[in-house]
């Protein structure tokens, strides 16, 4: 099974959680839509599904916040 990912992203000057494809919000602040994807992520994973909350940085850059699950950090090899 798929790990759920849900994204962070300042879309359009405003912070939105995205997952799967669909965008949520608007957040006032980049911490409140952590908040509510490290939420979300956390309901999955009680319900079986390994999860990831990824926030856009500089550059469009993605930086992992927080992981429910195996946890793929440090890769092998």
């Amino acid at each position: 099974m798929a790990r759920a990912q849900y994204f962070v992203v300042l879309h359009q000057g405003e912070w939105k959680v995205s997952f799967e494809g669909k965008h949520y919000g608007p957040y006032r602040t980049q911490r409140e839509a952590i908040r509510s994807a490290v939420d979300a992520a956390h309901v999955s994973g009680k319900n079986g599904h390994d999860a990831q909350v990824l926030v856009q940085g500089q550059n469009n850059r993605f930086r992992t916040e927080w992981t429910y699950g195996n946890d793929p950090y440090p890769p092998p090899g």
